[in-house]
């Protein structure tokens, strides 16, 4: 997949179907566009191209905002297109002066004149540009002024639920990491550098990771315990996270991310660790005794890898202790 980051570079080709849009999450309502895109291009022997954006607009346009979250990195998304055989990607960078421009003027100036455009695919609520007047009428009117073709795909639905990535946010940030998964279309992850901890882990046997995610914006799922799937060093290992303040042994309110990963013993300070969310065990609670959340937390050791095993069917590696 060719990944471009200035529309200089993308060499001119008018055979090339184009869609456009931040596709945070790639969901699976993205994906159905995505499909489109690619079956469009392959009938008519077409380029295939996807316009994205970097950073997400609302990091840009609300950046005083303390609530701005995001599903997927630039490099997740990019990695995620490359899975789905997308041809070639040009990520704009979006900045406020970017956000002021017309609609008109960036498919006309930009990917018609510039990339090259014979078709354009858009999602059912596509709106771009200033005062997001750039919807699927105003495109029908430049497609019969410039002679490119012009699909609007159907909205996407999950069992009869509107897919979006504001209704996967919201799954999240309840805790609902198995239906944001089917949204989605694969398990909700985040990636992060492995810090140092107070080690209280290690103390009671069951020794933890401490992760710094790699975004500030990276969307963090409710306080509580999960089932995960750790990757490291191209490796798949079973594990459980903990995400909270740890109120059994401290008054620090600060968010921690805590993994247990099993069948794992080596030092990884200073590493990136993939973690993916597989389900959702129980809501974080503040414990009578650090024996009674040792003992919780061997429960929720084999609650996690009961689930592993059955949903990955010992793909991953089961725990030893």
């Amino acid at each position: 997949m060719h990944v471009y980051r200035n529309i200089e570079d993308v060499e001119y080709e008018k055979r090339t179907a184009i869609t456009v849009g931040t596709f945070d999450g790639v969901h699976l309502g993205h994906r159905k566009i995505l499909r489109n895109l690619k079956d469009v291009a392959d009938t008519k022997g077409l380029r295939n191209l996807v316009v994205t954006f970097e950073p997400h607009p609302q990091v840009v346009l609300k950046s005083k905002s303390p609530d701005i979250r995001i599903l997927t990195t630039i490099d997740e998304k990019l990695s995620i297109l490359s899975s789905l055989n997308i041809d070639s990607v040009l990520v704009i960078e979006f900045t406020k002066e970017f956000a002021q421009t017309a609609a008109d003027e960036f498919y006309e100036d930009f990917l018609l004149e510039r990339v090259g455009m014979s078709d354009l695919i858009l999602g059912y609520d596509h709106m771009f540009g200033r005062n997001r007047e750039g919807n699927f009428e105003m495109m029908e009117v430049l497609s019969g002024k410039y002679g490119f073709s012009v699909d609007r795909v159907d909205e996407f639905k999950e069992n009869g639920d509107h897919v979006s990535s504001s209704a996967i946010r919201r799954l999240l940030e309840s805790g609902n990491v198995s239906l944001a998964g089917r949204y989605l279309g694969r398990n909700y992850s985040l990636s992060g550098k492995v810090v140092e901890g107070s080690k209280l882990g290690r103390e009671l046997g069951v020794p933890t990771a401490n992760i710094e995610p790699d975004s500030q914006f990276k969307l963090i799922p409710a306080k509580g315990v999960y089932a995960v799937v750790v990757r490291f060093d191209d490796k798949e290992f079973g594990g459980v996270m903990n995400i909270g303040t740890n109120p059994t042994v401290t008054d620090d309110i600060s968010l921690k991310l805590e993994v247990n990963i099993f069948d794992f013993d080596e030092d990884i300070y200073g590493t990136t660790i993939h973690v993916s969310f597989v389900e959702y065990l129980r809501a974080e609670e503040k414990f009578s005794s650090l024996e009674v959340l040792k003992h919780q937390m061997q429960i929720d050791k084999n609650n996690s890898r009961a689930i592993l095993e059955t949903i990955f069917n010992n793909k991953i590696t089961k725990a030893k202790n």
